[in-house]
């Protein structure tokens, strides 16, 4: 049986899996993002990276039959290219860009609708990432023949085929109006739209490998080279290849994010951290994003492996009245000023026990509270790393009675939504998918518990559902 390789880049691990026609993941191999300090900037060691990826695809090649290869990655990094490789390495999005650039680019960047999002930390949106690279490093910036958001740098040097793709310059890169259809307008007054290569579909195939590539590594020459797209919203394209649509995905890692196609993309709230993104077809999908797992870790702290939540932990918790509010990260986008803020009120946590299950409920009220700012429409499906520990799903639920709650107990959505791309123009039924329902918490204090943490947290909101 044919396989399809998914390269899956996140902001601290990138994986190599192999999935089935169906999108079930059979093999992963993962590594460390590592991050290298200046100079020039904080940024990603593409060439170590590839080896990597050159070496996982050939042991891959020995076990599985590889038909496609599908790039997929997080949607603030992309690499300026020449003929032979980049100009100037990837931008870490962390990095902290000089306070003239910030300053700059908020009088170039354009109004709300035209960014899709608010101006966010560090270096986050490519657009802010070109301007700097522009201004220090003119002569490279010149040099370049294109600006590859990441999942199509990694099609490009598979395949040599370069492309823009319409999920990755929706998501935050400010480059792209989703609403509008358009590139931004910062791209026409500066120019960049020479950068910008043809969009293709996430689905299409660019190419096959390149000649080395495919010797290297041992797979087929033919062996087809998708465009690929961003984590997100392949994520939330599973569910629409199961035929499923009027949902709200939320995507639980490092960050949770929330996608909605039943929410309004008109009535998005750039003070509360809202995003517009796109799926693979470019219709407009409402979002809201939280750095949830780190707030997670940040109160955990360390932890037993395979530890969980335990309900009556949770109860003692509730009963107790102790809260963890917001926010012990640096990301503060749904509330602001809240950043670096965090603090426990009432009894403290005593354990490891008691700080899983306080963490629990603290990202939990946050995915409730980004719920709230998407609109009580549709259906919600909870997918990710978070959904290993039961107990995040039915705090959720518990948080929102009235709303119906599933899960998907697959974590490795974004690799099924990138290996069903493979498939995208000959599929004639639903991908197959099984959604659980969350337990139920015999926990009647939980409405209490939730208004009084919105009432520290974000007042005003204690009776929103």
């Amino acid at each position: 049986m044919s396989a399809i390789a998914v390269l899956d880049i996140g902001k601290t691990n990138v994986k190599l899996s192999i999935a089935d026609a169906a999108g079930k993941v059979r093999e992963t191999l993962s590594t460390p993002n590592a991050a290298l300090e200046p100079p020039p900037y904080r940024h990603h060691d593409l060439a170590a990276l590839e080896a990597w990826l050159l070496d996982g695809l050939s042991a891959l090649s020995r076990r599985h039959a590889v038909a496609a290869i599908v790039p997929v990655g997080h949607g603030s990094a992309g690499v300026l290219v020449d003929a032979a490789g980049p100009v100037l390495p990837m931008v870490d999005y962390e990095a902290d860009a000089p306070a003239e650039i910030t300053a700059l680019y908020r009088t170039l960047a354009g109004d709300f609708r035209a960014r899709g999002s608010a101006i966010m930390l560090g270096a986050s949106h490519l657009a802010r990432q070109m301007l700097w690279q522009e201004r220090a490093w003119p002569e490279a910036f010149a040099r370049a023949q294109h600006l590859l958001g990441l999942p199509q740098y990694w099609a490009w040097r598979l395949s040599g085929v370069a492309a823009s793709e319409v999920t990755v310059l929706g998501a935050q890169s400010h480059l792209w109006a989703v609403r509008d259809g358009s590139f931004a307008p910062i791209v026409t007054a500066r120019g960049w739209q020479r950068l910008l290569p043809p969009l293709m579909p996430a689905w299409a195939a660019l190419g096959t490998l390149r000649p080395d590539i495919a010797a290297r590594t041992g797979l087929a020459p033919q062996t087809r080279v998708l465009c690929g797209g961003h984590d997100s919203s392949l994520n939330f394209y599973r569910y629409q290849a199961a035929g499923l649509s009027g949902l709200t995905v939320v995507s639980t890692g490092t960050w949770i994010v929330a996608l909605s196609d039943a929410a309004d993309p008109e009535a998005l709230d750039e003070a509360r951290g809202m995003t517009c993104n796109a799926d693979p077809a470019g219709r407009p999908l409402a979002g809201v994003l939280g750095m949830g797992g780190r707030e997670f870790a940040l109160i955990a702290g360390a932890q037993p492996a395979g530890a969980q939540g335990d309900p009556a932990v949770v109860a003692r918790l509730v009963a107790r009245g102790t809260l963890a509010l917001p926010f012990f990260s640096e990301d503060d986008a749904l509330l602001p000023g809240r950043a670096r803020q965090g603090c426990v009120r009432g009894p403290p946590p005593q354990d490891a026990a008691e700080r899983r299950a306080l963490a629990l409920l603290a990202t939990a009220l946050l995915t409730d509270l980004m719920l709230d700012a998407l609109g009580n429409t549709g259906r919600v499906v909870l997918d990710g790393s978070f959904i290993a520990d039961p107990l995040f799903a039915a705090l959720v639920a518990g948080f929102r009675p009235a709303r119906e709650v599933r899960f998907n107990a697959e974590i490795d959505g974004v690799a099924a939504g990138a290996a069903l791309l493979a498939g995208h123009a000959t599929r004639d039924r639903p991908a197959p998918l099984s959604l659980g329902v969350p337990a139920r918490l015999d926990m009647p204090a939980l409405a209490t518990y939730r208004a009084a943490w919105r009432a520290h947290a974000a007042p005003g909101t204690e009776q929103a559902r």
